[in-house]
């Protein structure tokens, strides 16, 4: 395999596990305002996030000549009440998908990894790109976790 950093996108699961640690159930389901996502609402679009880029990477490699599909993150986040549940179960689900994704990412070749898709935007986008996206996106999300949680310490006490 060329070009994945495998090891990075695996360990996504641990920096979310760690983001979270010692919080409370307060902590994790506190939202900044209404139209915002707590904690909990953003590990859960990770997971949503983790079922998408499966389809993609799927898609892409059966052949597909289908744009790639966009999902509503803020629907689908509200529409399975992600702020209810437990933030175990959602760290969990997001670990198996993951694994089972980069069983998959491991076994790709060169040639493999370089085909590629439409996405919603009408950007070709190789699988290789995909995976890239979604390690840079976690990243992303790791940042606004902190953010919720420093917001938190103020409203809550100490986070």
């Amino acid at each position: 395999m060329t070009g994945i950093d495998l090891e990075a996108f695996l360990d996504t699961h641990g920096q979310l596990a760690a983001a979270v640690a010692g919080l409370s159930e307060e902590q994790v389901k506190w939202k900044p305002s209404p139209g915002s996502w707590s904690v909990q609402e953003v590990v859960s679009h990770l997971v949503d996030h983790s079922i998408v880029i499966s389809f993609r990477i799927r898609d892409v490699l059966a052949g597909t000549t289908a744009q790639l599909p966009a999902f509503n993150q803020d629907a689908w986040v509200s529409g399975q009440h992600s702020n209810q549940g437990r933030i175990s179960d959602i760290l969990d689900a997001f670990h198996t998908i993951l694994e089972y994704n980069s069983l998959l990412i491991g076994r790709l070749s060169g040639e493999e990894l370089g085909k590629t898709g439409v996405n919603f935007k009408g950007e070709t986008v190789s699988v290789k790109d995909i995976i890239h996206s979604f390690t840079r996106h976690v990243q992303h999300h790791l940042g606004q976790i902190e953010r919720v949680k420093q917001e938190a310490k103020g409203a809550l006490g100490a986070v």
